[in-house]
């Protein structure tokens, strides 16, 4: 009998030969710090005797084990439920889901906001949903992103990183063919970008779209909770009149899980009627949105932010000083390490050292930019970026890098 099955062995065989093969190792906490497991498979895991400092999440202003925010859970979980029941279009809509919609809309500064089950959610129905005829793509956007735009069915155009002009030239070129006029444009960015900390030049984009009559969607997942007003990129530059799709993550800085988007009443009310990963999924849990509405509430009248940049400074500053190359301008810290090997023997180094931040390696990242991506949290205090910046200088000086 012919076998039409799938050699899953022979796959991870070839991943593990590539360096790509990955492991889960269960941690005891989402916090700055915790006792890891080492990698068990399917057996049960033994937690590590040593703490580690965790250089490696998108916890980034540090609110996951913050008690407002986990009362904020537990109080929606016991008045309201531990989960939706149901999609929001039958009877899976609460008012804790209404309150979070309205608290984003406030702070990304639009007409309504919508709350997904995921980020990855959001960023899928929402393209898809549009079904624009051509999209312009960040070649660095997101796997959701790029998932997104394939399900569309659109023409996607991918443009140079974070490069305006050249979006512009690509915009002027699919303008002179024919039948341009009748196409529906979108124009997608993540703002800032995970694995390479850089800042979408959001304006350019903005005065590019416009020049050609297109639309804009920013996917906002690793800004929003840490700029202006708890807002993200969108808000520090003022574009909430200029962009018509906000999304992002209530799970990164907003210590929860889902993911929204905000924009004009018009679109949340397609979405909710086009959007199938909204309408064919059960609705975010109750404690999840809860979560996220008081978290984004310390994040934008806290003093969480302040704290997080000044350890982004301190961090980058310190990096550099050693002669790491540090790239972007954002919260994420990538070191550029180059080669491969030296990436991973750099990552387990600090591992040992009980400092946890993950190497960044093909195809995640092109050939030969393999690097170590450090990403502090506002809960760090300055004894942990010292352990974590004496970690990286023994270990670049031991693997060669310093």
């Amino acid at each position: 009998m012919e076998d039409r099955g799938f050699d899953l062995e022979g796959r991870l065989d070839a991943r593990a030969g590539n360096d790509l093969k990955r492991s889960l190792a269960p941690v005891d906490r989402v916090a700055e710090r915790g006792y890891f497991a080492a990698p068990s498979g399917g057996d049960l895991p033994v937690l590590g005797s040593e703490e580690a400092l965790v250089f490696g999440s998108n916890n980034y202003l540090g609110l996951t084990d913050d008690q407002r925010v986990q009362d904020a859970a537990r109080q929606a979980a016991a008045t309201v439920g531990t989960g939706a029941g149901a999609s929001r279009l039958v009877t899976g809509d609460t008012l804790v889901h209404r309150d979070l919609e309205r608290v984003l809309a406030e702070t990304k500064r639009t007409e309504r906001a919508l709350a997904f089950s995921s980020g990855y959610a959001a960023n899928v129905g929402t393209i898809a949903a549009m079904e624009p005829d051509v999209i312009f793509s960040d070649e660095l956007n997101h796997a959701s992103i790029i998932d997104g735009c394939r399900l569309s069915g659109a023409e996607t155009v991918i443009y140079d990183h974070c490069d305006a002009a050249n979006l512009r030239e690509a915009m002027a070129a699919r303008a002179e063919r024919d039948g341009a006029d009748e196409e529906s444009w979108l124009i997608v960015t993540d703002s800032v970008f995970s694995m390479d900390g850089t800042v979408a030049p959001l304006r350019a984009i903005c005065n590019a779209a416009e020049a050609f009559g297109a639309w804009v969607m920013v996917d906002e997942a690793h800004a929003t909770g840490l700029y202006a007003d708890g807002g993200g990129v969108v808000q520090a530059e003022g574009l909430e009149d200029r962009i018509q799709i906000q999304l992002g993550t209530l799970s990164k800085a907003l210590a929860s899980q889902g993911g929204y988007v905000a924009g004009s009443d018009a679109l949340i009310e397609y979405l909710v009627n086009d959007a199938r990963s909204f309408v064919f999924s059960t609705g975010l849990a109750p404690p999840a949105a809860a979560a996220a509405s008081e978290a984004l509430h310390l994040a934008r009248h806290g003093d969480a932010r302040e704290r997080l940049w000044e350890n982004v400074a301190h961090l980058c500053d310190g990096l550099e000083s050693m002669g790491f190359e540090v790239l972007g301008d954002s919260q994420i810290l990538p070191v550029l390490v180059g080669d491969r090997r030296d990436a991973l023997d750099l990552a387990a180094g600090i591992r040992d050292r009980d400092v946890v931040a993950p190497a960044i390696r093909p195809p995640t990242v092109p050939e030969g930019t393999c690097r170590v991506r450090v990403t502090p949290m506002a809960t760090h205090d300055q004894a942990d970026i010292i352990a974590c910046l004496e970690a990286f200088r023994t270990v670049g000086e031991e693997v060669g890098l310093l």
